[in-house]
């Protein structure tokens, strides 16, 4: 997804007012009188003015844009443009938008969207509201009710990552060669299952984050999507039992090729071989896993999805399964609540611990 600064396409304008009457019929608040005249206010320029308030010092203002990670506000910015097109179509305004709006954007994609991005689509433009001042009716009952009801009639199980353990990630880097893009496929993939790493952090790695020690390495976390203010961390990596998937030797083989003494450690590599000075984006890990997956044949369920996430979620069941307790998951996970690390774990236990092993059948 990315964070595209155009402008969507506008057309609804500001609705009639019953005081003039006299000049034509008058017209509901939330229609427009010309579908070719702007909107009141378009929530992605909100949503890029955010930190553009007179009460800001220029100084201010520009922490207070920093306030979000990129990927969030690419992703706000992205759900309301879909909404402003929609918006445009049906000459409405976008923002404020009003509770007929609301409620009738989630019926017109209740079929058509899943649950997680309808839900993420209407937090977005809630962000926009606020941001811009302006009153959010997406906590109305009604507004509430009518997203139950669509999920009720139209809902549909949420595809999740696919947890990728052992012998998926076995056969992931199997496929990674001893060039320079293998190497690096190969350090990242392994770094990423065996350190419980999001995608974010596994690209914000850089050279002075690795610390060699005698049992292994100690990699530092600068920040990450439950530590947005850098109190930083520190996972461990332990060398493998298998020489072909020890993180610990394909991190340091890496290094070792790219030659990365400073900056980020995993970074673009061109086919010609011209190893890059800027750090891989979060969207690339997503591209280097499913190019890796085609190579290797490696299909998930239908029901779930092939993520970089699936590293992760693959790290906790597969340390689940082989015995490491909730606490050590959970510390290398950096997981906050452990309710979401037993979440990952229940999920392991589905067949494993299913009563149904203990029927007599």
């Amino acid at each position: 997804m990315s964070d595209d600064d155009s402008e969507p396409n506008r057309g609804a304008g500001r609705g009639g007012d019953a005081n003039h009457a006299a000049s034509g019929p008058a017209v509901p608040p939330h229609k427009a009188t010309d579908p070719s005249t702007p909107l009141v206010a378009s929530p992605t320029r909100a949503i890029r003015r955010r930190a553009r308030l007179p009460a800001l010092s220029p100084e201010a203002a520009a922490y207070a844009a920093e306030a979000y990670a990129p990927a969030t506000i690419a992703a706000y910015q992205a759900d309301c443009a879909h909404f402003e097109h929609w918006c445009a179509a049906e000459g409405r305004i976008a923002l404020p938008a009003d509770l007929d709006t609301v409620t009738r954007y989630i019926v017109a994609h209740g079929e058509t969207l899943g649950r997680a991005t309808l839900g993420r689509r209407l937090v977005g433009i809630g962000f926009a509201h606020r941001v811009a001042g302006a009153a959010w009716v997406g906590t109305h009952p009604l507004v509430k009710a009518t997203l139950r009801g669509v999920l009720r009639k139209h809902g549909k199980p949420a595809r999740q990552a696919a947890a990728l353990m052992t012998e998926e990630v076995r056969l992931l880097v199997a496929t990674c060669d001893g060039s320079l893009a293998g190497l690096r496929d190969r350090a990242l993939l392994l770094v990423g299952y065996a350190g419980g790493l999001r995608r974010s952090e596994l690209v914000a790695i850089t050279r002075d984050d690795i610390e060699e020690q005698p049992g292994g390495l100690r990699i530092r976390i600068q920040r990450s999507k439950t530590d947005p203010t850098g109190e930083g961390a520190f996972i461990g990596l332990a060398p493998g039992e298998h020489r072909a998937t020890c993180p610990v030797r394909a991190l340091q083989a890496w290094m070792e090729a790219s030659e990365a003494d400073v900056g980020a450690v995993f970074r673009k590599v061109s086919r010609s071989g011209r190893i890059a000075f800027e750090g891989l984006t979060p969207g690339a890990v997503r591209r280097i896993l499913l190019h890796r997956a085609a190579l290797a044949g490696l299909e998930v369920a239908m029901t779930e999805r092939l993520s970089p996430h699936g590293l992760r979620a693959g790290f906790i069941t597969q340390a689940h399964l082989n015995g490491a307790s909730e606490e050590a998951i959970m510390a290398q996970a950096r997981h906050r609540d452990w309710r979401t690390t037993r979440r990952y774990i229940r999920q392991a236990k589905v067949v494993t611990e299913t009563p149904a092993k203990r029927l007599g059948l």
